[in-house]
């Protein structure tokens, strides 16, 4: 059981997640076990494991974990825990011909074979095959890594198909990484996704990206496992803000920024010239981590420190909004003026319904 009220799938009735859902540590447990530990999660960069030899170390809903590209070039990703008693395999990141518990020496391919066990003795009936390491799905998408702790899940790419076509039409591929910033905010994960799927708060908490926007023609399309918002840039008027990033500054008609949300917990920002990716970890009920990174087309501008710089400032300046009124809403569900979800808008929180609908799913499978 997933302690929540039944989804009201008809919008015009449905109701926010209760207050409890943000604060029950119970069913915080059962969230890094049903969603976290049943879904492709974001770990790292492709360009940390192109050549044969590369790894590096992660951690996946408090499990930690090792992607590894071995002799042969093939992508893997396994349990970074050594099959004798538990000890790391690996640390941080690098190139290796083998990886080595750094508790009793014992060693593994790269494929994750088991290659030496010092000093074992005797053990007649030990099977080295079948002690290697612990693999677990993993795939590149665009120059990002995920891993799946489920080693039998479906592809990743084909759960989300609106999102990757439109990450292949604008060159994800072809993209830089160009900057990264993380901040640690005062409130339950949840909170954070839920802000995000929502052009709702615009007016009244971004009144900067609000006037860079067509608000009226926002709108937000929900799928299976993802969904998107699709808000119109409006063109310069001559009253624009030198400062603010170049698809604002050099809009044209028609322009538009993509958000893409995958469940549940990473985002895509595609702007006609330029992409960031969020990643919203857990750390505890109330305390999350947001990471941003920020990828440019190598020809857009022969001055990328600069509108890396000026995306990141008006980024943070976005965030920075985002967090305080993230870390009030976290205050509020745990005053007793909040005994309830609230009546959702059918205009303009779809996208908050289709992803705590997917909350409680996910919550429910055994």
């Amino acid at each position: 059981m997933s302690g929540l009220p039944p989804h009201e799938t008809d919008l015009t009735r449905a109701h926010a997640l209760p207050a409890h859902a943000y604060t029950d540590p119970a069913l915080y447990a059962l969230e890094r076990e049903r969603i976290f530990g049943r879904t492709w999660q974001p770990v790292g960069n492709a360009a940390d494991v192109r050549h044969a030899g590369d790894f590096f170390t992660s951690d996946v809903a408090g499990e930690p974990i090792v992607v590894t590209r071995d002799a042969g070039g093939t992508l893997r990703a396994f349990y970074n825990v050594c099959r004798h008693r538990a000890g790391p395999v690996a640390e941080g990141k690098g190139s290796r011909h083998a990886l080595q518990c750094k508790y009793h020496g014992w060693t593994y391919d790269l494929d994750g074979k088991l290659r030496t066990t010092p000093e074992l003795g005797a053990a007649p009936d030990f099977d080295p095959a079948c002690n290697g390491l612990v693999r677990c799905a993993v795939e590149a998408f665009g120059p990002f890594i995920f891993v799946n702790l489920d080693a039998d899940a479906a592809p990743l790419a084909p759960s989300i198909p609106e999102m990757a076509q439109a990450a292949k039409d604008r060159g994800l591929d072809t993209m830089t990484s160009v900057g990264r910033r993380e901040y640690e905010v005062a409130c339950n994960w949840k909170v954070y996704v839920d802000n995000y799927l929502e052009g709702y708060h615009l007016p009244h908490v971004h009144p900067g990206l609000f006037r860079e926007l067509d608000y009226n023609a926002y709108r937000v399309e929900t799928r299976d496992l993802h969904s998107s918002q699709i808000a119109p840039i409006r063109p310069p008027d001559g009253t624009h803000d030198r400062k603010h990033p170049r698809q604002y500054r050099h809009a044209q008609q028609g322009d538009e920024a993509l958000y893409f949300w995958a469940f549940p917990n990473w985002m895509l920002n595609i702007y006609p010239d330029n992409m960031s990716i969020n990643i919203v970890v857990p750390l505890s009920i109330d305390r999350t981590l947001t990471i941003f990174e920020w990828f440019l087309v190598d020809r857009v501008t022969s001055d990328p420190r600069s509108e890396t710089e000026r995306a990141m400032a008006f980024s943070d300046g976005i965030q920075q909004e985002d967090i305080e009124i993230c870390e009030a809403v976290q205050r509020g569900l745990r005053s007793r003026g909040y005994p309830s979800g609230g009546k959702l808008s059918s205009a303009r929180e779809n996208g908050v319904h289709h992803f705590q609908g997917l909350v409680g799913k996910f919550l429910s499978r055994n």
